[in-house]
């Protein structure tokens, strides 16, 4: 639990709150009772459900930093999707792209001349010389998970504790008190036992990684460069060359997830710390909010591939989509990593991100609460506990739900949306240092009434 925070105060503070959402969110609230006649939950996907509040906020226009709902209340947002619009809601160049390729068609199952220039683009900033295109991200893992078990003949994936890579089954597994892999809580349907197929070890424990390893049955490590979805945990120095090193040692592919780490500039944290994976993977923001994935990988791979999948049943493996790669998409992806995210913007946006962190270290120190904030480019997140986490399990020991949703409605009320499943704010090109300024003193607003002494 957090320090100076009397929990009889919390639910005070917090039913004050829901009180002052329910008043204000009149439209949104009917909403919702309409969509419950016709939706699970009354919500389009069952995770909305766990935004703060009675309901959900629902949404009438996006536009850059901000979004209205349909009270019309305008919101600077710091969730952008989480991650989905990064590029800002519904940025200039990549909508005017969306448009004309609209009238020239969406989906066809056949390539545009976007898609090499795409591909090209992709090379020149993450270093892989040879593309494929999917629908989201979670599809890319899916299907570089395959590659990989196909041309090692091995069985096992090794994926970091608490990490996140989508929906894919391999990646929902955790370690039990006594170090074994065991399905994470909250696995619907896992389709066999987790330990069948995964294998599960800490971020930043190298040794943990060998003897995961040295059994000679992983075909893949998955990671992300810094876990981001429990709470930012950054590499120690060496960890990641480390990891590489052990990879090509014991003859495993080593599969870098870039979805939210691109947030530290335009090539992630691949190009960054120039690492050299065999598979990359990447969605989200690529194409500003346009469903989309890709995954890049080495000429070797490419070249194994080739001799493996016979032509005739090429179709039939598990990889692809009617959908992947469609026109659409690739007009979107042209224009937003030619024209949204540039190095320029990358740069605005990073220093946005720690003026965000520099505000809430700021209000950490005043009021004394044992809390860390961890910057990752133009993301911020901060923790319940005072000290940077090392694993994805102590990021996760200083979660604290209902500490967690009052502050996510405190400032949603102010007028500021932060992601829901974490307390993580990322700066878009159209973000202002007014935006971020106006955060810090509703943050530090709430800090003050946090801490202080019930009558």
């Amino acid at each position: 639990m957090s320090t100076h925070i009397n929990r009889q105060h919390l639910k005070s503070l917090r039913a004050k709150e829901e009180q002052r959402f329910l008043d204000t969110h009149k439209k949104s609230a009917a909403a919702f009772e309409d969509s419950k006649k016709v939706m699970h939950e009354g919500v389009p996907m069952s995770w909305m459900a766990k935004w703060p509040g009675a309901h959900p906020v629902f949404v009438k226009e996006a536009k850059g930093a901000r979004f209205t709902d349909v009270d019309g209340h305008t919101y600077v947002d710091f969730c952008l999707g989480d991650t989905g619009s990064m590029t800002g809601h519904s940025p200039d160049a990549t909508v005017a792209a969306i448009r004309e390729q609209v009238g020239k068609g969406i989906t066809a199952m056949l390539p545009t001349e976007d898609a090499a220039i795409v591909s090209g683009l992709l090379r020149e900033r993450f270093g892989l010389p040879l593309w494929q295109f999917t629908v989201s991200a979670t599809d890319a893992n899916r299907h570089v998970i395959r590659y990989s078990r196909m041309i090692t003949g091995r069985s096992k994936i090794v994926v970091i504790d608490r990490c996140y890579h989508g929906s894919v089954d391999e990646t929902f597994a955790t370690l039990d008190d006594a170090g074994f892999t065991v399905k994470r809580e909250g696995n619907i349907g896992a389709p066999v036992d987790l330990a069948e197929t995964t294998r599960v070890v800490e971020f930043n424990d190298l040794a943990a990684m060998e003897k995961a390893l040295a059994h000679g049955d992983v075909a893949a490590i998955l990671m992300e460069p810094a876990m981001t979805n429990i709470g930012i945990v950054l590499p120690q120095d060496g960890y990641l060359v480390g990891v590489q090193e052990l990879a090509k040692k014991y003859g495993t592919y080593l599969i870098i997830d870039e979805t939210h780490t691109i947030s530290v500039g335009p090539g992630g944290m691949t190009k960054a710390l120039g690492l050299k994976p065999d598979f990359l993977t990447i969605g989200k923001a690529l194409a500003a909010g346009i469903p989309t994935g890709t995954f890049g990988m080495t000429q070797e791979i490419a070249d194994a591939i080739k001799k493996m999948v016979e032509l005739e049943i090429i179709d039939l493996g598990g990889i692809g989509g009617t959908l992947a790669g469609n026109a659409l998409s690739l007009a979107a992806m042209k224009a937003t990593l030619t024209e949204v995210l540039t190095e320029a913007n990358f740069e605005r946006m990073i220093a946005l991100g720690n003026r965000w962190c520099d505000g809430i270290d700021a209000a950490i120190k005043e009021f004394d609460l044992d809390w860390h904030c961890n910057r990752l480019g133009a993301r911020g997140e901060y923790i319940f506990k005072g000290k940077q986490p090392v694993t994805g399990k102590e990021a996760a020991d200083s979660s604290d739900f209902e500490l967690e949703q009052y502050i996510h409605l405190r400032l949603l009320n102010d007028g500021y949306l932060i992601t829901p499943f974490h307390n993580m704010a990322l700066m878009c090109p159209d973000t202002t240092e007014a935006d971020v300024d106006g955060h810090t003193v509703a943050f530090r607003t709430m800090c003050a009434e946090l801490v202080k002494s019930p009558n």
